[in-house]
């Protein structure tokens, strides 16, 4: 565990406009473009509106079931030790953390304050920058971005990975047909070695300009582009999007989705994952609105089930992270019963999923934020690159098209390390 908190006034948060001409232009991959080094970058982008950062002012690890909780009481404690200067004062101006938790109570989650922060949002452009006390000058300017290099040639390896996912799922049809449970989402993995060591930006900047709907993240070498939010708070007004229900054939289109509408197993696959997320979010509202049916959302690759959740939190507001935590795992993620379903997992899946389908986003020091699921991403450490990719198993999925969903999922991921050679 590394952390920095203090209760001492050490360091001061200074936040100011900032001009458009410095190179924040339009379009997806604008603020992603400001990003400096090939590592150790901040995103937290959706179209041409987020949040990249850099460098580490503080940043902390936990595990176990109460790390989330750990994680707001740590964040806390960084907002104490410093000085903040925000004359915007709104959601995700000030000091942010960026966090990305662990899927099951044995994975690391991180959580990291940049000492710099560049925003964007309906309001306009800011940037928060965290410096010694008395030296933040909120007129610096923004460093030059180091040139990108591809990652050169892209190697894969499977190790058995989607035979096991195959059997996996085998396995978990048939408990689900004895009535152990109603639903488990099961993932496998797949590694790509480079040549080079892989700049993140190249990632973010093509998953961006593909999935401008997605959200595109990177917190601790986690890149991915996620179509799934699972919460976002701005003050009492709270948002989900659920997803659960998938069709790939051919393209996208009127035909897919109607069919997807239509089809018994994927709107019952859906239906657990909705209802997993409004019974952890009514008991916090005052008012909760859950359409009675879904709608087709369609991506570049992907056609999925869609239904977007809004609400009024009650006088006691949860924050963001805590929000995120009690939703994880949804039943998009995990399965239903969960407590069933992540037993499951841990005994059926052929790897350990990390940060992978947890909660990762952002969170401000009023309790405000977003947390998309981690989705359609990949762990990169250097040369490697680890993707991951998981599928809903109802009772009547059949292994190798669940596998071949898997594979289509970790396209995103393929396409942005082998579009940068």
């Amino acid at each position: 565990m590394t952390a920095s908190p203090t209760t001492r006034l050490v360091a001061s948060s200074v936040t100011a406009r900032l001009d458009r001409t410095e190179g924040t232009t339009d379009g997806p991959a604008g603020l992603i473009g400001l990003l400096p080094a090939p590592t150790g970058s901040i995103c937290f982008v959706r179209g041409d509106r987020g949040f990249v950062g850099w460098g580490v002012h503080a940043r902390f690890t936990a595990t176990g079931p109460d790390a989330a909780a750990r994680i707001q009481e740590w964040f806390a404690q960084v907002q104490a030790g410093l000085t903040v200067t925000d004359p915007i004062a709104e959601a995700g101006t000030g000091p942010l953390a960026f966090v990305s938790l662990g899927f099951d109570d044995t994975d690391v989650a991180v959580a990291v304050v940049p000492q710099v922060v560049v925003g964007r949002t309906a309001h306009g452009t800011f940037v928060t920058r965290i410096g010694p006390a008395g030296e933040s000058a909120p007129d610096a300017g923004l460093p030059v971005p180091a040139p990108i290099r591809g990652p050169g040639r892209i190697r894969y390896t499977d190790d058995g990975s989607v035979a096991g996912f195959t059997q996996a799922v085998t396995a978990a049809t048939d408990r689900i047909r004895r009535g152990e449970l109603d639903k488990v989402v099961l993932a496998h993995d797949l590694v790509a070695t480079a040549a080079r060591t892989v700049d993140e930006r190249l990632l973010l900047a093509r998953l961006a300009a593909d999935y401008p709907g997605c959200w595109t993240f990177d917190v601790q070498g986690l890149v991915g582009a996620s179509p799934e939010l699972l919460i976002r708070r701005q003050g009492r007004h709270i948002a989900s999007r659920v997803l659960a229900g998938t069709a790939w054939p051919g393209h996208a289109d009127a035909a897919v989705a109607a069919e997807l509408m239509r089809s018994p197993k994927d709107v019952a696959e859906h239906a657990y994952a909705v209802r997993s997320v409004s019974e952890v979010l009514a008991p916090a509202c005052d008012h909760l609105d859950v359409p009675d049916r879904p709608t087709p959302l369609e991506l570049a690759n992907l056609t999925h089930l869609s239904t977007d959740i809004t609400g009024r939190l009650g006088e006691i507001a949860p924050t963001a992270l805590e929000l995120a935590a009690r939703l994880h795992p949804t039943a998009a993620v995990g399965g239903s019963p969960t407590p069933v379903a992540r037993q499951v997992i841990r005994e059926l899946e052929p790897m350990n999923r990390g940060r992978y389908a947890a909660p990762v986003g952002w969170i401000d020091g009023r309790g405000d934020g977003e947390f998309a699921i981690a989705l359609r991403c990949a762990q990169v450490d250097g040369r490697t690159v680890r993707l991951l990719a998981g599928c809903g198993i109802v009772a009547d999925s059949d292994p190798e098209t669940e596998a071949r969903e898997a594979q289509i999922k970790m396209v995103p991921i393929r396409h942005a390390l082998e579009s940068t050679r």
